[in-house]
């Protein structure tokens, strides 16, 4: 039987290590992808420590049901090297993107089509083993999307940074005031915001970031203006130059400070996506709530029907390039550590 590798979690808030186990027999409808490459994102660090952050130093524990080791990663390109005995075996030898989000099947959530609301989900790389490995045993085939002349690293990401920026972003599509728009935090979904926004949307898109280089990343990419969270009245400033603030904010960072300035700077009936997962605790004054009548909505991944829709996009050429930096898979730590850092500006591609 042929070795599988994998950069695996084998203790909570530890360094991941190699792992060398048997290569798994798909069964049923279940397809084996070599993986060519898997994104890092940010969420891969969360699993790692084991916990999410609640704010006032409370805790979500993220271990509960998981066995160890585990093998993170969840934004998958590579190619189907076998499928099970009900699966379809002209499949094999072709390039697929894989969508992780994948729920029970049975449930209300999925047989609405929302597998990734699913509570009892088997999302690749959080539930179930991912894509920091030589291979990923998928499912079910219906899980493998054509990515046809798309860039590989592109048809990655777009399994996670791409279907969560575009999920967030069409929960502002089509509301009645779209002066402007605003996406916080420039990570690897951040910048693949921008990049969608400018597919999606006909107003002007600005951006803020605490990081400079972000800043200056995501103008060259696309976006008409950037600011620095922490520069001192920003959101008077803010609020004067948009005549009153932005009618659409994204907060890709999702943490207390990111928040802070978005309902600071949202015009009144205005709309916030959170879809960062930094942690912490977000608390706002009713009557500030109701006084600019702001509605807050929070967003994690996306359906798989949207992830075709947004393939589809990317294979029509309408998904400009992201900043990228393909890296080994065997130094996935190493990068881990470079974002907990806030050292990667954009995103982290592990190869085979």
């Amino acid at each position: 039987m042929a070795q599988m590798r994998r950069q695996s979690l084998v203790k909570f808030d530890a360094p991941l290590c190699e792992t060398i186990v048997e290569t798994p027999k798909p069964q049923g409808r279940e397809v084996l992808v070599r993986i060519e490459r898997c994104g890092l994102c940010h969420s891969d660090l969360h699993i790692q420590d084991g916990y999410a952050d609640l704010g006032n130093g409370k805790k979500l524990d993220t271990t509960r049901g998981m066995t160890l080791p585990f093998t993170l990663g969840h934004e998958i390109a590579g190619v189907v090297d076998e499928v099970g005995p009900d699966g379809d075996k002209s499949l094999i030898g072709k390039k697929m993107a894989v969508f992780p989000w994948i729920g029970c099947g049975q449930c209300r959530d999925c047989l609405n089509g929302d597998e990734n609301l699913c509570a009892r989900n088997r999302f690749l790389g959080v539930s179930i083993d991912g894509g920091f490995a030589s291979h990923v045993l998928v499912p079910d085939q219906k899980y493998l999307i054509d990515y046809g002349q798309v860039p590989v690293d592109t048809a990655a990401t777009l399994m996670c940074s791409g279907i969560t920026a575009y999920g967030a972003l069409k929960r502002l599509v089509d509301r009645p005031r779209q002066r402007n728009l605003l996406l916080i935090g420039l990570g690897g979904v951040g910048m693949m915001g921008v990049s969608l926004a400018q597919a999606m949307f006909k107003q002007p898109i600005t951006v803020a970031d605490l990081s400079a280089s972000a800043r200056d990343a995501a103008v060259k990419n696309g976006a008409s203006a950037a600011y620095d969270p922490t520069e001192a009245d920003i959101a008077k400033r803010i609020i004067k130059e948009t005549d009153g603030g932005f009618d659409g904010i994204v907060d890709f960072a999702g943490n207390e400070k990111s928040m802070a300035f978005a309902t600071s700077v949202v015009a009144r009936g205005g709309k916030i996506v959170v879809s960062g997962l930094m942690g912490g605790n977000f608390n706002l004054p009713m009557v500030q709530w109701i006084y600019k009548r702001m509605t807050v909505e929070g967003f994690m991944t996306g359906t798989l029907a949207e992830a075709e829709e947004l393939m589809a996009l990317a294979r029509a050429g309408k998904v400009k390039p992201t900043p990228m930096k393909e890296e080994p898979m065997g130094d996935v730590q190493k990068w881990i550590d470079q974002l907990r850092a806030g050292k990667v500006v954009g995103r982290i591609m592990l190869t085979n």
